[in-house]
């Protein structure tokens, strides 16, 4: 008897099993079944600007994906008007958003914002941007040397310029050094802009003294020979047309910076939501025109997938709050 009860149980299980086989087996991986709307937290032109266009014509040419991709530019208000734009579409996949480092400077600065970057859903990280210091070629601050000998007397006496907000990853790429060379990064005159171009044009019209700015932003301007670029904040040095721009290391100062971007989507994405952009976006980042690209605009590349950014992104949370109490920027 005790054998028939064991053959009824396997006999149980196994029509269990194929019960549940139709629903699992037939399930279909999730695919966009609209136009994707990709916003960016910048102007045309400007550097997220021109990453989000690039994605978009390799998700073509490759096609990776059916529908139309449609990158939408809301800047503004420390990058939250292209979070705010995001929010109303949980859990909804064919909306996507360009992630950048200025916005976990923006959550530490403002903790009770009304929108951050962490209510979202992280999906993939894709690329490091330099930041650069620039100053006119006629300016007689000639080296990083000169330029943290004449903040280390007077913190205040010079203009620096930043976009798009004060305290974000463009001012910190600055400010970090200048602390580790013993400087009063507090005092600082720093100056904001609406973009890095409004800020290069500041500069060479002389309304400001020194422009911090991601590598795309100066490139015309450094090979037309209208201003000197005195240090990367990278580990090492760039390769292409700033290879002989030196590294704040190489010019006796312990420290460095890299800011990144990536993509985040609306709240309560499904796992095979995230899965979907992960793998159209990896493939992107395998191919040789999206890492020419790179090169071209002084990027490193830098793919990092859904776990990993979430971790990634916790660990600078934490190093950008410390480095922003020393900057004694208040929070909103």
């Amino acid at each position: 008897m005790s054998s028939f009860i064991q053959k009824l149980k396997w006999v149980a299980c196994c029509l269990l099993a194929v019960a549940w086989l139709p629903s699992w087996a037939q399930a279909k991986a999730w695919a966009p079944d609209h136009t994707v709307q990709f916003i960016v937290p910048s102007g045309a032109g400007a550097a997220l600007d021109t990453a989000a266009r690039e994605l978009q014509h390799l998700l073509s040419k490759y096609k990776l994906l059916k529908e139309s991709f449609l990158v939408i530019n809301r800047p503004g208000a420390a990058n939250t008007l292209a979070l705010q734009a995001l929010r109303p579409h949980e859990g909804d996949g064919n909306w996507l958003a360009t992630f950048t480092t200025g916005m976990i400077n923006t959550r530490v600065l403002q903790p009770n914002i009304d929108v951050s970057y962490d209510e979202m859903t992280p999906i993939v990280l894709l690329l490091q941007e330099s930041i650069v210091v620039a100053v006119r070629a006629d300016s007689p601050i000639k080296s990083a040397q000169d330029l943290v000998a004449h903040l280390k007397k007077a913190p205040n006496s010079l203009s620096i310029a930043v976009a798009t907000s004060i305290g974000n990853h463009i001012h910190v790429a600055i400010a970090k050094p200048l602390k580790a060379a013993g400087v009063d990064i507090s005092k600082l005159l720093i100056v904001p802009y609406k973009s890095s171009a409004e800020s290069m044009s500041a500069l060479l019209g002389g309304h400001v003294d020194v422009v911090s700015a991601s590598t795309p932003n100066v490139l015309a301007q450094y090979k037309a020979g209208k201003i000197r670029l005195l240090a990367v904040a990278s580990a090492h040095r760039l390769s292409g047309e700033l290879a002989n721009v030196p590294t704040w290391k190489e010019q006796g100062v312990n420290a460095s910076f890299n800011s990144v971007q990536g993509v985040l989507g609306p709240r309560n994405m499904t796992p095979q939501q995230v899965e979907y952009w992960e793998n159209a976006f990896a493939k992107i980042a395998a191919t040789k025109e999206w890492n020419d690209f790179l090169k071209l605009q002084l990027w490193t590349p830098h793919f990092v997938r859904h776990a990993a950014m979430k971790k990634e992104l916790a660990a600078d949370y934490v190093s950008t709050k410390e480095l922003l109490g020393d900057m004694k920027l208040k929070s909103q």
